[in-house]
Order: C-alpha cells, then structure tokens, then sequence
C-alpha cells in the first residue's frame, strides 16, 4: 500500500512540475503579445511613427 501512494505522489510531482512550466511558458508568451500589442497601437497613434495620413 506504502508503494502505491509513493508512485501516485510521484506522478503528482512530475504533474505539478509539468505544469508549472507550462504555466511559465505561457506567462512569457503572454508579455510578449502584451509588448508587441503596446508597440503597435503607438506605431498606429496619429503623428507617432505613422506613414500614413
């Protein structure tokens, strides 16, 4: 009984740490689109960088 509770905590680390990585890499790719969404609407601003008219 002792064994299957080692493995089932276990596999709940591996889980976690999977998770946890996952939950980073997501976190980095959501400030990139928070940067890059910031860059463009000023590159969009009306006499801020624009080309257009």
């Amino acid at each position: 009984m002792f064994h299957r509770c080692a493995e089932l905590g276990a596999a709940h680390l591996v889980e976690l740490r999977d998770l946890r990585r996952r939950n980073r890499l997501l976190e980095q790719e959501n400030e990139v689109l928070r940067r890059a969404a910031a860059y463009l609407s000023q590159a969009n601003l009306p006499g801020k960088g624009s080309t257009r008219s």
